[in-house]
């Protein structure tokens, strides 16, 4: 698990401040995808437009219309988050990260470098 939580974070850190969408695109889809597999359910969607919406947490199942929990930020925000350089408090303070239903306060699954 160590080596791939590795290898996400080579590939986000390589995004990091860069303006290749492209490398930004993979870099977001890649985490996204491990961290859906680290928390996998419905309970709680994640949403990191324009690249891709994830569905995480065990409990409520969500299916159709809009989920009970909702967590959006751009892609910046997102891998921010993952190494620490974008604090989950702050960033919810001034509107970066927009939360709402239970459970999408998500701040104990960042960073991941821990």
């Amino acid at each position: 698990m160590d080596q791939e939580r590795d290898a996400v974070l080579e590939q986000v850190s390589a995004a990091i401040g860069g303006t290749d969408r492209e490398v930004i695109a993979g870099a977001v889809r890649t985490s996204l995808k491990w961290f859906a597999s680290l928390h996998p359910g419905r309970a709680v969607e994640l949403r990191v437009p324009p690249f891709m919406v994830v569905q995480v947490l065990g409990g409520t199942t969500h299916r159709r219309g809009t989920p009970p929990a909702v967590v959006e930020m751009s892609p910046q925000i997102w891998l921010g988050l993952l190494t620490g350089e974008t604090d989950w408090a702050g960033a919810v303070a001034n509107g970066s990260i927009t939360a709402s239903g239970e459970r999408s306060d998500l701040s104990e699954y960042f960073p991941i470098r821990d």
